[in-house]
């Protein structure tokens, strides 16, 4: 992890605390003026997340631990946990909205106006959960950092919390208080459905999922971009944590010496070590002549549309080494053989049928 990385995401964690922290004491203090259901809701929701920012911040602290003897990856792979401990905080948030919702119901205890301090504080919630929303999605995304766009999701939540309260604190001013505990039981659905969200994306993380498509498609034609490679098989590509690892075989000629298949194989890992999501790459060289050429139905799918689209379906990585020397002596492009051959939009080049 890059001291810019580090500096960033333990900065984001105490933003979000600072801001909690500072919703607690402004609702809190709404809340013991007016004693409105509403406003005293978001107070005790505002304080649950000030709780669970700690924790963040502590787990925020030790994923950006440098790496040692014991986890030479470093400790990013903390990250999924905290995400699961925000889905906890999430999915108590959602519990305890809903409980008081149908509590409030049942004992009628719903209706106290708020007056114009509790719009005021409940509309500075809702931009201030919106500007960290934004600000943590964002970081988020860039740092790759499951737990931070975890926090942007139950801010997001707090947005919605804090409209349900408004339109609760705007019911009991109008005449209709019942509005209250209406908006927030619908709410409390949308939290619940937040905490799934984290959780079904982090358990991907945690089990070792494979990555997105286009990240797959991306780790392949890296691969194939170098021009003495002629395919690639067995590629595998999965999550430890909120990284992904990378294996995979390249083809090459097998009259090369160890020098040059070494240097392909070197300049084929940092191209793909290169990605931001990537934390290793493992490459394997096969030569032609131990057989090791094989059909990949996998990779001649991920492959196959980029290779269609590039170059007239004859891409410069791929094609013959009389069709390099043509181009080296300034003889031009394909001839009509090579550009029959290769007219399926580069299947043969990743089935390997180049013998």
């Amino acid at each position: 992890m890059s001291d810019d990385r580090r500096r960033t995401v333990r900065r984001v964690g105490l933003v979000i605390l600072a801001v909690n922290l500072a919703l607690v004491l402004a609702k809190g203090g709404v809340w013991g003026v007016t004693g409105s259901l509403a406003i005293g809701s978001e107070a005790v929701n505002s304080l649950a997340d000030s709780v669970y920012s700690l924790v963040v911040v502590a787990g925020l602290y030790l994923t950006t631990q440098p790496p040692d003897f014991e986890h030479p990856h470093g400790h990013e792979r903390i990250e999924p946990f905290v995400s699961l401990f925000v889905a906890v905080g999430v999915f108590a948030a959602g519990a305890a909205v809903l409980w008081n919702a149908t509590m409030s119901v049942l004992n009628g205890t719903y209706g106290v106006e708020a007056g114009a301090a509790g719009v005021a504080v409940l509309l500075g919630t809702a931009g201030a959960k919106y500007g960290l929303y934004r600000y943590c999605l964002r970081v988020g995304e860039e740092r790759h950092s499951p737990a931070i766009v975890a926090a942007a999701l139950d801010n997001r939540n707090d947005i919605l919390t804090a409209g349900a309260a408004l339109v609760g604190v705007v019911g009991a001013s109008v005449g209709a208080p019942v509005l209250d505990p209406i908006a927030a039981g619908v709410v409390s659905l949308g939290i619940f459905y937040t905490g799934y969200e984290i959780v079904r994306d982090n358990v991907n993380y945690l089990v070792g999922a494979a990555p997105p498509e286009e990240l797959r498609r991306e780790i392949l034609e890296r691969a194939l971009a170098h021009p003495q490679v002629r395919g690639a098989h067995d590629v595998v590509a999965h999550y430890v944590g909120p990284e992904v690892d990378v294996s995979l075989h390249i083809e090459v000629e097998g009259d090369m010496t160890l020098f040059e298949a070494h240097n392909i194989e070197s300049a084929v890992v940092q191209s793909i070590r290169e990605m931001p999501e990537v934390d290793d790459v493992f490459v394997h060289v096969d030569p032609k002549e131990l057989g090791e050429w094989k059909e990949n139905a996998e990779a001649k799918r991920l492959i196959g549309t980029a290779i269609a689209r590039e170059r007239g379906n004859v891409p410069r990585e791929r094609r013959s080494d009389g069709d390099r020397a043509k181009d080296s002596d300034g003889t031009g492009g394909e001839d009509s053989d090579t550009a029959d051959d290769d007219s399926s939009g580069g299947a043969r080049d990743v089935d390997n049928d180049k013998q």
